[in-house]
């Protein structure tokens, strides 16, 4: 296993990092956990609020998309940079209200996805289907969603609908849905886009490649994960520095 990174990324000192990166975090899980409780125990789902339904759905989705990437931030130490304990304790926090992830099997995991990307010995990758989007993705889930995110779902599910009242239908709207989806938005924008063999093939050692998107759609599509190649190589910047840092990188390719 791989330290975690603790230093800040480049042209930023630690302080302004961790304020930056925890205020967005806080801004992001805060609206995600705040859209949750009034979607199971505000929201009544009808015909007529239907729309009202889904729309909450499509952004929930998409917060649940930044709060498992903001997990990840803290797992390279890149949240908070020199402050390791609030790093784990917020990211293994989000880990578990995303999905009953576990911290350190999820982070221990992920450096092993580092040293290993798009090649044996990455629990990542599907070395028996490197380009096959259903069969990688269906390996992925069987790999990460173990025995405790299913007693955690599986729980929360039978509270909401037998103690609680709502009705199943409205569960599985607003939150088994978009719980799916994100998963689904994660693995292919910042897994199967980024490692998946095809004939262009990689640049590097680090076997990956970023998505040519524009900030807007980069972050609208995986909060900027669509830049993976400059995420391998530096592992350091957050998710919301990454069109900063590509956009370096580019200006240093030219020159």
């Amino acid at each position: 296993m791989t330290k975690t990174v603790q230093q800040p990324a480049p042209g930023l000192g630690r302080r302004a990092q961790a304020a930056i990166g925890l205020g967005l975090a806080a801004l992001i899980s805060g609206a995600w956990i705040a859209l949750h409780i009034y979607a199971i125990f505000v929201f009544e789902l009808t015909w007529a609020s239907l729309p009202l339904g889904i729309g909450i759905a499509v952004l929930q989705c998409w917060l649940s998309v930044g709060v498992f990437i903001i997990s990840h931030d803290a797992m390279h130490g890149s949240l908070a940079p020199g402050w390791a304990r609030l790093n784990g304790a917020i990211g293994g926090g989000l880990l578990f209200l995303y999905a009953g992830f576990g911290w350190r099997k999820m982070r221990d995991a992920h450096f092993d996805h580092h040293i290993h990307a798009g090649r044996e010995g990455d629990p990542d990758f599907d070395t028996a289907n490197p380009s096959h989007f259903w069969r990688w993705y269906t390996t992925f889930l069987m790999r990460y969603f173990g025995w405790r995110s299913i007693v955690y779902v599986s729980t929360l599910v039978t509270i909401y609908w037998l103690v609680v009242g709502v009705p199943m239908v409205q569960i599985v709207l607003v939150f088994g849905l978009p719980a799916i989806a994100s998963s689904l938005q994660l693995f292919y924008f910042g897994t199967y886009r980024p490692h998946r063999h095809a004939d262009d093939g990689f640049g590097d050692r680090h076997n990956a490649r970023s998505d040519d998107f524009s900030p807007l759609v980069s972050l609208a599509t995986c909060f900027h994960f669509g830049y993976h190649h400059e995420h391998h190589i530096y592992p350091q910047t957050p998710w919301w520095a990454l069109p900063r840092r590509r956009r370096a990188t580019a200006e240093t390719i030219r020159s």
